[in-house]
């Protein structure tokens, strides 16, 4: 058996969420549309919201109809999918088409297989041992700029920050889902392909006890923010709830809302953690 408890917070409400998540029976999975730049042509009529919300849709589908599917087959499925969804009206083939981030768990009685495709975040405990398992090739592209442009030192929304994470998401453009460069869903199946993959045991001496799969407006309380360990976001969620861990987030973000101390792209970001606990044995 096994207690799942999930958090998605909207980051601007006055903008749709583009996270997205999906709990099935032995499985999970949390998604992260990538952000649109004002003024930067995309190809495509549809934004990352729908984007993420049809990918998650179509995984549910496929998960259901053959659950026994290697993970990156499950979410190369799902893409094509989506990218049938777009009804001829887009640009497929455009570097800006809608993209987003994958984190998924799926349980077994012996083993939890994993697989992450960008920047989202799988955290195991195993038997006590904390592990995380993400994929950062995306901070790889565009590096010197990227640190130039969330240095903290122009405030959040000014024209200045505008203007300088236009650069950037050109500039990543230049590495997105090719050799070398990094891997994200979006409109080519094979970048599944491409992802973090793994499994863990659910049984024995050294098996997974809990879990949590997140989007980074809930890592970042750790990977940028660096306020608790991994272990401690884990104990945070489970004494407090999912829900906890995007609060500490955004009342961190709140005490600095120009983004000089925590430099980020924007004020909030959208957020989604899935919490998980295994019991000893493990029947999905």
């Amino acid at each position: 058996m096994m207690d799942l408890r999930v958090a998605c917070r909207v980051g601007d409400p006055t903008r749709p969420n583009e996270d997205s998540f999906v709990v099935l029976p032995g499985f999970v999975a949390v998604l992260d549309g990538v952000s649109a730049i004002d003024g930067l042509d995309s190809g495509c009529c549809h934004g990352p919201a729908w984007y993420a919300s049809r990918l998650a849709a179509n995984l549910t589908f496929r998960y259901l109809a053959v659950p026994e599917a290697a993970l990156s087959e499950l979410l190369a499925s799902a893409i094509e999918s989506v990218r049938d969804e777009h009804g001829g009206t887009c640009d497929l083939d455009h570097p800006g088409t809608p993209q987003s981030t994958f984190a998924a768990l799926r349980f077994g009685t012996e083993r939890c297989d994993y697989l992450v495709l960008c920047d989202s975040t799988i955290v195991l405990d195993v038997s006590g041992t904390v592990e995380t398992i993400t994929d950062r090739r995306i901070l790889s592209a565009a590096q010197g700029l990227r640190r130039r442009v969330l240095a903290g030192t122009t405030p959040i929304g000014s024209d200045e920050q505008t203007q300088g994470l236009r650069a950037l998401a050109l500039e990543k453009r230049e590495w997105v889902n090719r050799p070398g460069g990094y891997w994200i869903a979006a409109a080519n199946p094979a970048a599944a392909r491409h992802a973090v993959q793994g499994s863990i045991p659910t049984r024995g001496p050294r098996r997974l006890t809990r879990a949590a799969l997140m989007t980074d407006g809930a890592s970042c309380l750790v990977d940028q923010y660096h306020l608790t360990d991994w272990k401690g976001l884990l104990d945070l969620a489970h004494t407090h709830g999912p829900h906890h861990v995007i609060d500490l987030a955004r009342s961190t973000e709140r005490a600095d809302s120009n983004g000089y101390q925590r430099p980020r792209p924007k004020a909030h970001d959208d957020g989604t953690i899935a919490y998980c606990v295994l019991s000893p044995e493990v029947h999905p």
